[in-house]
């Protein structure tokens, strides 16, 4: 049986990751850990610690007591709040990822690290962006991105650390908020139909994204670290993605559920850029033969998902 740490456990992915985890492999087998105290769902459904992962003795002190043969590692500042603070980005990403992969390295432990659509730039080909192709991203987000899936390669070929990774499209879900990304709007959208019948977008009616629903996400994540490691040629990182986004696009679908939606634009020049950097469509075929990547939910099951667990319908 596994024994698994999660850091940045209370974030948007870790607050479905840790129950998940705890399903699969028992509750007491899932340290949840994140920078502050978290609520009673995961304190009292397993083992839960405060841990600051930009701290390798605290980090490697969790993970001996724990028992640790997996860490995800979750802990990240993302990209519209790296760009208003590209210092504490870099430090936050780099010095955490470097303090997990050496510990990794001294217990023997496997490595998940969430990689993104950020590592790609304006020179990457947009539609489809394949696996292997130029990464020269515009924010410090992404080029922490792309040094954390080097640092996970180093690791790998240097010193033998099973490290994996996904280069994630906008993830899609209800419960804990979004943490300051440029695809946040696609979570957004659904509480401004629910709560006021409208909502204001910060992207242009027409940026289109990949995005993915974040039930589709967690699968992925589970999928890659328990594939076959004889099977795998790219490790850090994975290109997947579920569907393809537009604000003008998902407010339509919403319509069919809220005839009365309607949406406004004040276009954020930042986030705006950004978005234009990154890819329309990415190529995700080297995930679904390495290791059978396939998501569940497109747009419209994603939709009606989305209003069935948040009161919509």
């Amino acid at each position: 049986m596994k024994r698994i740490l999660v850091t940045g456990a209370g974030g948007q992915i870790g607050s479905w990751l840790v129950p998940r985890l705890r399903e699969l492999y028992g509750d007491a087998n899932v340290l949840a850990t994140d920078v502050r105290h978290l609520g009673s769902d995961f304190t009292e459904a397993g083992p839960f610690q405060v841990l600051d992962a930009t701290h390798p003795k605290a980090v490697g002190q969790a993970v001996m007591r724990h028992d640790a043969d997996t860490i995800y590692h979750l802990a990240a500042i993302l990209s519209a709040i790296g760009e208003r603070d590209p210092r504490l980005a870099w430090h936050i990403n780099m010095t955490s990822l470097e303090a997990v992969l050496e510990v990794a390295r001294e217990q023997g432990s496997a490595v998940f690290t969430p990689s993104s659509i950020g590592v790609f730039g304006p020179d990457t080909p947009k539609d489809p962006t394949p696996q292997d192709t130029v990464m020269r991203p515009t924010t410090m987000y992404g080029i922490t991105k792309v040094a954390g899936e080097l640092l996970c390669d180093y690791y790998h070929t240097r010193f033998g650390v099973d490290t994996r990774g996904l280069r994630f499209p906008g993830l899609i879900s209800y419960g804990a908020p979004p943490g300051g990304g440029t695809t946040d709007w696609a979570v957004e959208i659904f509480y401004g139909a629910l709560e006021e019948g409208r909502y204001t977008c910060f992207l242009a009616p027409e940026a289109q994204l990949d995005m993915m629903y974040m039930p589709d996400a967690i699968e992925a994540l589970i999928g890659i670290m328990e594939a076959d490691p004889d099977r795998l040629v790219h490790r850090n990182a994975f290109n997947v993605t579920a569907m393809q986004l537009s604000p003008r696009i998902l407010a339509e679908e919403i319509r069919k559920h809220v005839p009365d939606f309607t949406i406004d634009y004040e276009i954020d020049p930042v986030r705006q850029a950004i978005a234009e950097s990154w890819p329309d469509r990415l190529d995700d075929s080297a995930a679904r033969t390495e290791w059978g990547w396939s998501p569940r939910y497109d747009m419209a099951a994603m939709t009606a998902d989305m209003f069935a667990h948040m009161g919509g319908d």
